[in-house]
């Protein structure tokens, strides 16, 4: 534009200053091999500007032919673009009404050209994980590996679809290459918790809990519910092993954690295993002075037998204080069957079964006073306490 405006000024200043110089038009001589050109100044000035402007021209019109043949050769590139973009919108709009096949399709379309291949890769790997194509799918988060921005969200992936399948110990295996730890992302944290629920890895839950509960992943009372059947399912698997493996998990729990009754009541039936009952009743029977739990009767009722004299004193003792209470009812009629002292049981499961109070445990409590009918050979009681547990 301004080149423009400098020709028009020279063109114009040449017109307005022509008339001085008409009479004196000056004089130009030219001379290039075996040709002569003489002219007058004006003359020249004026068939040099024509000259440079039909010589612009013409490099304009070099440059727009040149333009136009490469945006040609382009042009195919471009439709494909295009194309790809329509297909991925396609795949998208597939995907939000869950018609797979469609969206596996046009993902797989979109992504030879798309802007970003590794969502349409991942897209389309979905759609087959619910066509239950695995092979398909496999190969989808394949080609999405090799971008390196991608590896962990297509490891996460690919452990999410796995576990999904069924197939735990290669989910394992994902898994543990993302290396689940405090600097994790949450979904990351949240796969591993819920693949080690799937599996049973307490101790790995157990490493994990500190995480979950700074990260805020479980309310208090998930987290409260899942710790404490971490630890008790540790004790419990730890009893199977072997006394040094028990006690080992039992001091790995903090010590609020060892005075929680359901993890005293999971310890003492381990040491009672291993010919320390006399240590498990004590430790069972000092919080019950206190306050009654019901899995601390629970674990006493399976530890006393008829040897324990001074045990069962301690505990009938308990009666003046929780004689109501339908956990300490179960524990004495409990204790009399293992000692099949019946007629003292039967009196604390008929007292048991009648109470008023709701009971959790009504039907086992019945089908129990019926065995002690047996036992005592009164056989049309006990075919009317079967009937009452029938019909609970």
């Amino acid at each position: 534009m301004m080149r423009a405006l400098f020709y028009l000024i020279v063109v114009l200043l040449g017109l307005c200053i022509s008339p001085y110089l008409a009479g004196a038009n000056g004089y130009v001589y030219l001379a290039f091999g075996d040709y002569e050109v003489e002219t007058s100044l004006v003359f020249a000035i004026l068939a040099a500007i024509v000259f440079y402007t039909l010589l612009q021209l013409v490099e304009w019109v070099a440059v727009f032919l040149i333009n136009l043949l490469l945006s040609s050769r382009l042009l195919p590139e471009r439709w494909r673009r295009k194309a790809a973009r329509k297909y991925t919108l396609n795949g998208a709009l597939s995907l939000a009404e869950e018609d797979w096949p469609a969206a596996e399709k046009a993902m797989v379309k979109g992504a030879e050209k798309g802007e970003i291949p590794t969502l349409n890769l991942l897209a389309a790997a979905r759609a087959a994980q619910h066509q239950g194509n695995s092979e398909q799918r496999d190969q989808y988060l394949f080609e999405a590996d090799k971008e390196p921005l991608a590896k962990k969200a297509v490891a996460t992936t690919r452990t999410r679809y796995l576990m999904q399948q069924g197939k735990l110990d290669e989910a394992r295996t994902a898994l543990d290459d993302l290396n689940p730890s405090s600097k994790s992302k949450s979904p990351i944290l949240q796969l591993a918790l819920d693949l080690y629920r799937h599996q049973q890895d307490w101790k790995a839950i157990k490493l994990l809990l500190p995480i979950i509960k700074k990260r805020q992943l479980l309310s208090d009372e998930q987290w409260q519910a899942l710790a404490l059947q971490t630890n008790t399912s540790m004790l419990t698997s730890a009893m199977a092993i072997n006394e040094q493996e028990l006690d080992k998990v039992w001091h790995w729990l903090s010590r609020n954690e060892r005075k929680q009754s359901e993890n005293l009541a999971a310890y003492a039936k381990g040491l009672a295993l291993y010919e320390r009952k006399a240590e498990a009743m004590k430790l069972v029977f000092k919080p019950l002075k206190s306050q009654p739990h019901p899995n601390l009767f629970d674990a006493l009722s399976e530890l006393i037998d008829a040897s324990d004299l001074d045990v069962r004193k301690n505990l009938f003792a308990l009666e003046k204080r929780y004689g109501d209470n339908q956990d300490y009812q179960r524990c004495v009629a409990n204790v009399y069957n293992r000692s099949k002292e019946y007629r003292q049981a039967k009196e604390w499961w008929l007292k048991l079964c009648k109470s008023e109070q709701s009971n959790t445990h009504e039907k086992a409590d019945w089908l129990a006073l019926a065995e002690v009918y047996e036992h005592l050979g009164e056989q049309n009681s006990a075919l009317q306490a079967y009937r009452h547990a029938a019909q609970l």
